[in-house]
């Protein structure tokens, strides 16, 4: 799919001039090296041991368990890069939240992890793991994506095709055990991860004979992967599907489920489908992981920006009625249709924080623990809308934005293992609120673009267009 920003930026190649007298016998020397067996292709720049621990891990948390909270995804850019006052401040911001933040090893800000067979070059993964030990948060690793020997392309370390259709291909059958290996690989050279999350969105796993999802090959690579990194370490916590719940026009039949219906759309069938295979021959799972967006496949929201985030709660119910007490993810939501570049910035800050409000309060009403905000972080520039924090090209960059502001109170306000309440609201402003409430906060959110006066929790007050409000009990 394309809203992911799924860019990696192609590497960032280091080349050093060679100089002297010896230059060109040097060189020669090099390119010999570097074509060695181990599986074709040049090696520069890769290691043997990729399964070395990396720095200095930091000591999870003698409570930590399947349930991490609410966090973000490093993207193609982010605060482990830029100026040091920058990136020191956002290390700063999130240390004080401590949110969880996940990684995937290919793609997204992270190099190709073994180019050629058994060599293996983790330099942009090891950064962006170091930024989030410095600043304090829970590392998530999302086994995603394959080098490209795996899935049919040429091995060497040039030779990575960065293409959204070769990145998102998926390792060819044959390659489902190197995988795993490289799954392995990853989780001892960083000790300190926990959490792994098998793939992403089911990206290469279509049957096009069949006209849906290749749910056997995925469950395949999802049980290797597992079964490979418990070996590592019983502890670690392994989670999938990660599919990609999509939602139909109510008004189409074809493909439309029968059961998983609202206002807000449809459920593809196939995606159902396709989650009851995973479900049922899983060899284990410590959490369950999916991802949607409230909108339809067309990019309608049904019937408006806010009802439509009912989708979330419809679908996490379904989830967790079929996955008993595992914990339930969300790796990505969406609340606001991209446009054809897969850029968000129509919507005003105040109008995007209280649709995504609404968005975290459906999926928690819906059983969900955990949900990661997708965070489209910019190189440089002095705007970024829906970004977490401003980019950190410059010394004056990595400043606390409005999204940030919203998912940093949100994940400390509602911890897993909250026990949500009920909380009073008056009749006639229940169409225009949405609340989430603990014993100890309420969360209001004003779903009009006027200001409204509101009764809530017994309390009277006035609320501007799109206000999110916090109430203390």
């Amino acid at each position: 799919m394309g809203r992911h920003g799924w860019n990696s930026g192609a590497r960032r190649w280091r080349l050093t001039a060679l100089l002297g007298v010896g230059a060109a016998a040097l060189a020669l020397v090099l390119t010999l090296i570097n074509t060695l067996p181990g599986g074709g292709g040049g090696t520069a720049g890769t290691t043997r041991d990729g399964d070395k621990v990396h720095g200095t891990p930091a000591v999870p948390p003698d409570d930590l368990g399947p349930d991490v909270g609410w966090g973000f995804t490093h993207t193609q850019f982010s605060a482990d890069e830029g100026s040091g006052k920058a990136t020191g401040r956002v290390e700063g911001l999130l240390s004080k939240t401590r949110m969880p933040q996940i990684q995937h090893i290919m793609g997204w800000g992270a190099g190709n992890p073994e180019p050629v067979k058994g060599r293996y070059d983790f330099e942009d993964m090891d950064r962006r793991i170091d930024f989030v030990r410095a600043s304090g948060g829970t590392p998530v690793v999302t086994l995603c994506c394959a080098p490209d020997w795996m899935k049919g392309g040429k091995s060497g370390a040039d030779n990575t095709n960065w293409s959204q259709s070769a990145l998102e291909t998926a390792p060819e059958p044959e390659h489902f055990e190197d995988y795993a290996k490289l799954a392995a690989t990853v989780a001892k050279r960083y000790p300190d991860v926990r959490h792994f999350i098998v793939w992403n969105e089911f990206k290469g796993f279509w049957n096009n004979a069949e006209g849906r999802w290749d749910y056997e090959g995925y469950t395949k690579l999802y049980n290797l992967v597992y079964k490979a990194l418990k070996k590592v370490d019983e502890d670690i916590m392994v989670g999938g599907p990660y599919l990609v719940m999509d939602s139909l026009d109510p008004r189409q039949e074809n493909g439309a489920s029968t059961t998983l219906k609202g206002p807000w759309g449809a459920m593809d069938q196939r995606a159902l489908d396709a989650f009851d295979y995973w479900n049922k021959n899983k060899v284990g799972a410590d959490f369950v992981v999916v991802d949607g967006s409230s909108y339809t496949e067309d990019d309608e929201m049904l019937p408006n920006e806010f009802a439509a985030t009912d989708k979330l709660t419809a679908v996490s119910r379904w989830v967790r009625e079929r996955i008993g007490d595992l914990p339930l993810w969300w790796a990505e939501y969406y609340v606001e249709p991209g446009d054809a570049d897969d850029e968000r910035d129509g919507w005003s800050e105040t109008r995007r924080s209280a649709v995504h409000a609404a968005g975290l309060i459906a999926m928690a009403r819906g059983g969900a623990s955990s949900g990661f905000y997708w965070n489209p972080e910019k190189e440089k520039g002095p705007d970024c809308a829906g970004c977490l924090w401003s980019p950190t090209d410059t010394g004056g960059g990595g400043r606390a934005l409005s999204m940030f502001d919203l998912l940093s109170r949100f994940s400390e306000a509602f911890p897993p293992g909250t026990e949500y309440e009920a909380v009073s609201v008056a009749a006639d402003d229940k169409p225009n609120v949405r609340v989430l409430a603990d014993d100890k906060v309420v969360l209001v959110v004003n779903t009009l673009d006027r200001s409204i006066s509101a009764e809530v929790d017994g309390r009277r007050f006035g609320m501007g267009a799109y206000e999110v409000k916090w109430l203390r009990r």
